[in-house]
């Protein structure tokens, strides 16, 4: 039976631990059809615009080597690193867990706030958002500021909540997105803290890319 290839696209071992926690506490039936993949050679964290393209063809490759093994693809960075490249090499659904987070969000409100890892990520994802048509979404994007493998301690926790806050109070935010895999075990607190709803885009994309696996299976 074919499975499901979630892929880390950077080179951080405890963001891949974080998503394969999430993954596995969310979908513990599917727990034996989940392979995860951490990109070795790949940047450390996807911040800039370099990184991504770097990382975008690491993961092409990935999905090339695998393709004959997996039934569907889910990259675990919410910039979705070479999704439009791995789309042109596989049949199998391919599911990048940036669009999945902001179609989410959308069922909650018409306000979305992002809270990004890094600033230097920010001008990136904004043309992320308007080239998948979900630009008016988006009302502010702040960031923590931390390195990639930062994102899910006790440091990132009162900096997300920090960031959150001002999305709320200062943009209007009426949802908000977690703008990094690493932050993935925050979400119910951060939810709690902020009292808005609050999206994690490793549960958003696993959501999808599970409906899409269970449904090729029974094609």
């Amino acid at each position: 039976m074919k499975k499901l290839h979630i892929i880390n696209p950077n080179s951080s071992q405890p963001v891949t631990d974080t998503i394969r926690a999430t993954a596995v506490g969310l979908l513990p039936d599917l727990a034996d059809r989940m392979v995860f993949a951490t990109l070795a050679d790949a940047p450390a964290g996807i911040v800039n615009q370099g990184h991504s393209d770097r990382a975008a063809v690491l993961l092409a490759d990935h999905v090339r080597h695998a393709d004959a093994y997996a039934g569907a693809f889910l990259i675990a960075c919410f910039s979705d690193p070479g999704l439009y490249a791995a789309r042109e090499i596989t049949s199998s659904p391919v599911i990048g867990i940036g669009q999945a987070s902001l179609a989410a969000a959308a069922a909650f409100g018409s306000r979305v706030g992002v809270v990004a890892i890094s600033r230097h990520a920010i001008a990136r994802h904004f043309r992320h958002y308007a080239a998948v048509g979900l630009r008016s979404l988006v009302v502010g994007e702040r960031a923590i500021d931390l390195a990639v493998d930062q994102s899910g301690n006790d440091v990132a926790r009162a900096r997300v909540i920090e960031v959150a806050t001002a999305l709320r109070d200062r943009d209007g935010a009426e949802v908000i997105i977690l703008g990094c895999a690493g932050m993935s075990a925050l979400r119910a607190e951060i939810e709690s803290s902020v009292g808005l709803p609050v999206v994690d885009p490793v549960a958003a994309g696993l959501a999808v890319a599970a409906e899409r696996l269970t449904n090729a299976a029974h094609v």
